[in-house]
């Protein structure tokens, strides 16, 4: 590993650099399969349907595409923010060139954060599924169950955090081979599942299946503004992720400056939202939204509804959903390390984070330090909540939901404010430099406020709570309270970052060693 002292130097004149990451790494294809891959179709839909089926019913599919609109608008701001300053610090640079140094610290911060609740969980999905696979091939329900065992599940999920850091630290290289195995299989398996599931609730195979009605795609049916924020925040971890191909701009093919993060994002949001929809109609279509033993309403199933849909949608081919989910999950646990490691790696870089953070690996060119402690915080983390609450999974998405919809719509503010002056040049700059990164921003935070708000309700979410308050709610105030009293230690152990001296406002000055 490189040593700590001959780390890249942060730029002088608070322009941007480049900190070691191998150029070339990574084309359009790659960064698709990747950004997919963090999203995490099967794991993903597995973990919010139940979810988003409580607060909105039949009007699933009406959310999910709703929740692609502000994400898409956001992504457009993105894609500008990258075109004109491409550095793996993405929210965490933007901010701080936008709105100075502590704004741009907090926005790192809920980036990383956001990452640390995701990994957890995405553990914790790949080994509930891995022993239903084996339950299912051996014919063993007992085997199934072993997750529900705390000591089972918590060292099941460390083992398989382990072993994703253990390729996370070998460099993109291997994380992109591994990826496109995992993800063709996962896609393949849900466009099985969603025509399965659509074919069965046709021929009333099912006693709570229902017709597709165009009402489902009616947002404005959802009973009240309430529960539609908080379907939105749940459905909005549905596409959380897509910004991880950003955070390697600084190793794709080409001219950093082709953008071809920004581009393979807007993609692989157009891919999802395409999934998410077909699916979620056709799984509301075959189990309805009662609290039967299928139904998405039923508590019981809301962390895992593949589980419990696996078998009566697909018989026995319902193996290879298992197997998807798992696979997926997997793949999203090993891909998702890329985003905070190089969010501290930048951070690192100027000088926000100790030095440790900015030391890119020699061997496989990675980011080892940062990936490490990303994979020990997550750990911890998932440990300390599978023991407080038993519905774990359904309390962090939501959690994880406000803090996207925090960082995302700084990051889209940011945009608004970095570019406030070009916003008036042209038409093409007021659109996608003003306007749309704007609305996107102004309705990820209406979600984060109502939700936030409704989050103090101990009914909320899980129903578990601490002295009357909601556990959603007290994650959210406990991650930003966190947040605050780290950055005021680093202000006093690195002032130069939080002086505006390393990283400045304003129009970068580009010092990378290759061109850009």
């Amino acid at each position: 590993m490189r040593n700590v002292d001959n780390a890249l130097p942060a730029p002088d004149g608070g322009g941007l650099s480049a900190k070691g990451l191998p150029a070339g790494s990574i084309g359009i294809l790659g960064l698709v399969v990747i950004g997919i891959s963090v999203c995490a179709p099967a794991y993903t839909l597995t973990a919010s349907l139940g979810p988003a089926a409580t607060q909105v019913g039949k009007q699933m599919p009406a959310v999910f595409f709703v929740s692609f609109i502000p994400m898409l608008l956001v992504a457009i701001g993105y894609r500008e923010l990258n075109r004109e300053m491409p550095d793996a610090g993405t929210s965490f640079t933007w901010a701080t060139r936008a709105f100075g140094p502590w704004i741009g610290w907090i926005a790192g911060w809920g980036l990383v954060v956001s990452t640390v609740l995701v990994l957890s969980n995405t553990a914790a999905v790949a080994v509930d599924f891995m022993y239903l696979a084996l339950g299912q091939a051996l014919a063993r329900p007992d085997i199934a169950a072993l997750p529900d065992d705390a000591v089972v599940n918590i060292a099941s999920c460390l083992s398989f955090m382990a072993v994703a850091t253990w390729i996370s630290c070998r460099g993109l290289q291997s994380t992109k081979r591994v990826q496109y195995v995992l993800v063709s299989f996962q896609v393949l398996v849900l466009a099985w599942f969603a025509w399965a599931a659509f074919s069965a609730a046709a021929d009333g195979g099912h006693p709570y299946s229902i017709p597709v009605e165009w009402s489902w795609f009616n947002p404005f049916a959802v009973e009240s503004f309430s529960q539609f924020a908080a379907g939105v925040a749940v459905s909005i971890f549905a596409y959380w992720g897509w910004d991880t191909v950003v955070t390697i701009s600084e190793e794709t093919t080409g001219d950093r400056r082709a953008n071809l993060s920004g581009k393979a994002a807007t993609l692989v949001m157009v891919l999802l939202v395409g999934s998410y929809v077909l699916i979620s109609a056709a799984v509301v279509s075959f189990a309805g939204v009662g609290t039967d033993a299928t139904g998405l309403a039923n508590p019981a199933i809301a962390a895992n509804v593949f589980t419990a849909l696996a078998g009566p949608v697909m018989g026995p081919a319902a193996i290879l959903l298992s197997l998807a989910v798992m696979s997926s999950s997997a793949a999203s646990l090993q891909s998702t390390f890329m985003s905070p490691a190089r969010t501290m790696l930048a951070m690192g870089h100027y000088q926000a984070l100790p030095a440790k953070y900015a030391v890119v690996e020699s061997r496989f060119k990675a980011p080892a330090y940062a990936t490490v402690v990303s994979a020990l915080v997550a750990s911890v983390f998932y440990a300390v909540m599978r023991v407080v609450s038993e519905n774990v999974l359904s309390d962090t998405i939501t959690a994880l939901g406000m803090m996207v919809c925090f960082y995302y719509g700084l990051t889209a503010f940011a945009c608004v404010w970095y570019f406030r002056k070009q916003a008036l040049t042209s038409a093409r700059h007021f659109l996608l430099r003003g306007l749309c990164p704007g609305l996107g921003g102004i309705l990820l935070f209406v979600a984060l406020i109502r939700t936030t708000l409704d989050s103090m309700d101990p009914a909320f979410g899980s129903g578990s709570h601490i002295g009357g308050l909601g556990l959603v709610f007290i994650l959210g105030v406990t991650v930003a309270l966190a947040g605050l009293l780290v950055m005021l230690y680093m202000y006093r152990q690195y002032p130069a970052f939080f002086r505006g001296e390393v990283l400045k406002k304003g129009t970068p000055v580009f010092s990378f060693d290759e061109k850009v």
